[in-house]
């Protein structure tokens, strides 16, 4: 076949087209794609404080349910509901005329009988010495003497007696056993009380300070006590943890309390145990009955490592893992085991330590034995052990 001119001219630009279009391709394909830009935080082991929030009630110091110990009619209500009142206060008072006249007759028994004393006495110092010299018989000295010591005797029961009147006079002025804040009246002037009656009179309750009763599931307390025995954490302050306090609606109490004991038994139903702490309450915030979350420090755990919670993926068996940058910058995939967290950060236990890069930016454009750039490195966390966040265990 015989091609003009023209032909073999349009031949050679479509083929150093193709040529030019192949080698376009070619110089395409030998550009490496850009790596995948992440963000991962450099983690650092130091000592944190270990807390626990847990629910409670509110539970008055002391209360004293004042009741009358003698029988009457009140004729004065001397305190106001709601008032506070001192210790040995007067509150009620009792009509005494009853009292004040079986105190008087028991008075005068105890005359009657110690006078009797002194009657027997000097009979049996005459027939004393009247039977040593024979002018008696001995039988008569004895009788004297009987009668002069079962005088003493009638007058030891006459001054019980009298001891008793005394103590019912004084139950007619009822007082208040402890300071602290009354409560409602059961009964007003008139009414009619009787010793050791059922309903009390009234209540008396010592609100500064308080108690506030919590529950902690047992299996938390043996894993405190294995970490302490094993040297994992350590006690803060003794026994004496201190304790802070979310109200109802959510804002805190200003003022802090201690940890002063727990139960020795575990609560057979809900298999937790009882911790009583205790808290100033000098404004009287805190009432009995109210329902608070209070925050306890367990103790520090030291070299503990914290990662941020963004950088924590969990699968939905509950497994966890973490995305790190590792060497020649290639990404490697480690599982890890979580205790707690605190604040915005989970305590790692297991699979990531000091040193590590941990990727909390970038995550959704990266997998394992992906070569990354590592844009921006940001601190974990500060140096100074976190102190009074809640805490909430992870399960």
């Amino acid at each position: 076949m015989v091609f003009t001119a023209e032909q073999r001219i349009l031949q050679g630009l479509l083929l150093a087209a193709i040529g030019l279009l192949a080698a376009g391709c070619a110089r395409h394909a030998a550009v490496p794609p850009p790596k995948p830009a992440v963000t991962v935080v450099d983690l650092h082991a130091n000592p944190v404080s270990l807390t626990t929030e847990l629910p409670g009630r509110v539970s008055a110091y002391r209360i004293a349910e004042v009741r009358p110990q003698v029988n009457g009619v009140v004729l004065k209500r001397l305190f106001k509901e709601g008032d506070l009142v001192a210790a040995g206060q007067q509150l009620y008072q009792i009509d005494p005329a009853p009292y004040e006249a079986t105190l008087a007759s028991a008075r005068a028994s105890l005359a009657h009988a110690r006078a009797s004393v002194t009657a027997a006495k000097l009979t049996a110092e005459r027939y004393q010495a009247l039977s040593e010299a024979h002018a008696v018989s001995r039988q008569d000295y004895d009788n004297a003497v009987a009668t002069l010591l079962q005088d003493e005797a009638d007058v030891a029961s006459g001054e019980a007696v009298v001891r008793a009147a005394e103590i019912n006079l004084a139950y007619t002025k009822v007082y208040s056993p402890i300071s602290g804040r009354t409560g409602r009246s059961s009964v007003t002037e008139g009414a009619l009380v009787t010793a050791n009656q059922a309903t009390s009179l009234l209540s008396v309750t010592q609100l500064d300070p308080v108690y506030v009763d919590l529950t902690q599931p047992s299996a938390t307390i043996v894993r405190l006590k294995r970490e302490l025995a094993a040297g994992q954490i350590r006690r803060v302050d003794g026994n004496q943890a201190p304790a802070q306090l979310l109200l109802e609606d959510g804002s805190h109490y200003e003022r802090s309390g201690t940890l002063e004991f727990s139960e020795v038994t575990v609560d057979q139903g809900t298999g937790s145990v009882t911790l009583r702490a205790i808290f100033p309450n000098s404004q009287e915030l805190l009432l009995p009955g109210m329902f608070v979350r209070a925050t306890l420090e367990e103790g520090v755990r030291e070299g503990a490592i914290l990662a941020p919670q963004q950088g924590i993926t969990h699968a939905p068996n509950g497994s966890a893992t973490a995305l790190v940058v590792g060497a020649d910058d290639k990404v490697e995939k480690r599982s890890v085991e979580l205790e707690r967290a605190i604040g915005d950060q989970w305590v790692v236990t297991k699979g990531l330590a000091a040193g590590d890069r941990l990727i909390v930016g970038g995550l959704q454009r990266v997998k394992p034995g992906v070569q990354v750039a590592v844009r921006q490195q940001v601190a974990a966390h500060d140096p100074a052990p976190p102190r009074s966040r809640p805490a909430l265990a992870a399960r």
